[in-house]
């Protein structure tokens, strides 16, 4: 069993150990509003669940030398963003919404993805998710790096709507298999939800 220390690795070798450790990550496909009104987007695989009480998710975003990224600055303006969850349907339009874009030009007009009003805040979400859920801001934490130039901007979002497609509804639960979520790997892979198992929790 190989022991390392990751003070004495460069930022680039510890990444790789993490994201090809801690797989499948979900991803999740975030929509933003600019102070111009530009409806940014850009997929993120550190993304989990926080809390259901109140409903809460959190996104890190990492930043470009110290630099916060669009979905960080414009969730931090607005107070406000849209989490969808990725889908075999349309991750190729996802993954190009990772490309590098300035903060004037829309990654959803890019990807020809299709703007939906929200109900309960200001940001758009995209149509073609099969989940997606409104987001207030709870809280951003710069994290990392040094107090000059933090490396992350850590989103608490608290969910105020979900929508769900009528086809995974299934009382009160979302269907797996229906939904077709996409997981990330490491570097260009992605994996699909595979064979499952049960296994009974102790009392």
């Amino acid at each position: 069993m190989l022991s390392i220390n990751p003070d004495q690795q460069s930022e680039r070798d510890n990444y790789k150990l993490l994201t090809g450790s801690i797989i499948p990550r979900p991803v999740a496909f975030v929509t933003t509003l600019s102070g111009a009104g530009i409806l940014n987007a850009a997929p993120f695989s550190y993304f989990n669940i926080v809390t259901a009480d109140p409903p809460m998710v959190s996104v890190s975003v990492q930043r470009k030398q110290g630099h916060p990224k669009d979905t960080a600055r414009n969730a931090a303006d607005q107070g406000a963003f849209v989490v969808h969850i990725a889908d075999e349907s349309y991750i190729r339009q996802i993954n190009e919404t990772a490309a590098a874009l300035p903060p004037e030009e829309s990654e959803v007009t890019l990807a020809g993805l299709t703007p939906v009003p929200s109900e309960s805040i200001p940001v758009p979400g995209v149509a073609e998710a099969k989940v997606r859920m409104e987001c207030v801001l709870e809280r951003a934490i710069p994290l990392g790096g040094t107090a000059e130039a933090p490396a992350a901007d850590l989103l608490i979002g608290r969910v105020v709507r979900f929508h769900i497609d009528e086809s995974l509804y299934e009382d009160g639960r979302i269907n797996a298999a229906e939904l077709g979520a996409v997981s990330r790997l490491a570097g260009n892979d992605y994996a699909k939800v595979g064979s499952r198992f049960s296994i009974p929790r102790p009392e």
